[in-house]
């Protein structure tokens, strides 16, 4: 697995690199460069232009853009820029959106992969000549046999397989993530500092690109009278007072509840869950966010085959989560059911379930429910 991925590509290879703006995607630029291999810049603007708002806010801002154009410029790349917007806001921001609005914790960064980066970006680069596209992701990739697997990165603390886990077979033959034995974050903008790229001091974008004011702020623009105050109740059907709509709420949520304990020795109170249905918060002690089962839907599994009933794996629930060991109990029809080893908290509906074989990414699905 210490192979370098670069290494691996045909001599014939050329490679679209995914340029953000950002240390990651430079430093990726500028070992494909080295690499002496044909290779291009690609850089996708995906915010609105007339959001003013976007032009410093990381990743596919306006002054991302201008910041991966320089550092392809420096390394003797060609640099496009195509405009995704569009695609984008179909594809991943609706989706996200109405999750929201329908009382679930969205990811949209596993959407983004599979749709955006190693979907219409990949796509667009075959179209000009370009056999592979690289890109910053902290993951690895091997080979067994004629299919190709995703693994976690060398450095668990910036894992990002979690988020890749819907590449199909054929995007990840295509895919190259040259950072994937890394061994540090710090490790990457040394190199970076050696080969004197202007990005190697600049901060990390947010996770969630397309958000400029906050997510609250976001959510009340975007969702506008699509949400309404309810009843926040206890687990008894008890009152315990009024929330202020569904999308900005997830379950595990303590801050921003606004209702305190019943009692005042009571333990804090946690959002454990919320019912589109009746439009309530139900809210209870730490503990009773611990849950033995869960239900997922929409798997994909990266080998083309569920893992059978009875397999032991680790299952990761949100992105910086730790994986926890699980047992599969059912798979199949694109649905699955596990039980975890020991009880798991914070399983939100909507959240992305990732299943693991020790570092290898078996795939996953949507968290629908959790018991």
């Amino acid at each position: 697995m210490a192979e370098d991925p670069l290494d691996r590509l045909p001599a014939d290879a050329v490679v679209a690199v995914a340029m953000s703006g950002g240390v990651d995607s430079s430093v990726v630029a500028a070992r494909v460069a080295a690499s002496g291999r044909r290779a291009m810049g690609i850089t996708l603007a995906m915010w609105a232009r007339d959001r003013e708002a976007v032009r410093d806010r990381g990743c596919c801002s306006i002054d991302a853009v201008e910041d991966a154009r320089r550092v392809a410029r420096e390394l003797g790349l060609p640099h496009y820029v195509w405009n995704l917007e569009r695609e984008f806001e179909h594809e991943v921001v609706h989706e996200f959106l109405e999750g929201y609005a329908s009382g679930v914790t969205p990811n949209p960064c596993t959407r983004c992969n599979e749709r955006i980066k190693f979907g219409h970006l990949l796509e667009r680069a075959r179209a000009i000549g370009a056999t592979h596209v690289a890109t910053g992701h902290y993951a690895r990739t091997g080979v067994r046999g004629t299919r190709v697997t995703l693994h976690r990165a060398r450095d668990a603390r910036r894992d990002q397989a979690y988020v890749l886990h819907r590449l199909s077979q054929a995007q990840l033959a295509s895919a190259v993530f040259p950072l994937g034995d890394a061994g540090s974050k710090h490790a990457v903008r040394e190199e970076a500092a050696r080969l004197g790229l202007r990005t190697a001091a600049k901060p990390e974008s947010q996770d969630l690109c397309f958000v400029d004011s906050g997510l609250d702020a976001e959510l009340r623009r975007r969702l506008d009278g699509r949400y309404a105050p309810g009843p926040v109740l206890a687990e008894d059907g008890v009152a315990l007072g009024e929330h202020r709509g569904l999308p900005f709420y997830t379950v595990g949520q303590r801050s921003g509840l606004a209702v305190a304990p019943r009692r005042p020795d009571a333990a804090p109170l946690y959002v454990l869950a919320l019912r589109p249905a009746d439009n309530a918060v139900v809210a209870g002690p730490r503990d009773r966010l611990l849950r033995t089962e869960l239900l997922a839907a929409d798997c994909s599994w990266i080998s083309g085959v569920a893992p059978s009933p009875g397999s032991h794996v680790d299952a990761q629930v949100r992105s910086h989560g730790t994986p926890c060991a699980a047992t599969v109990l059912r798979a199949g029809g694109a649905r699955l059911r596990l039980r975890f080893e020991h009880a798991a908290q914070q399983v939100s509906p909507g959240q992305a379930l990732v299943l693991y074989d020790g570092d290898e990414v078996l795939g996953g699905g949507v968290i629908r429910a959790a018991r």
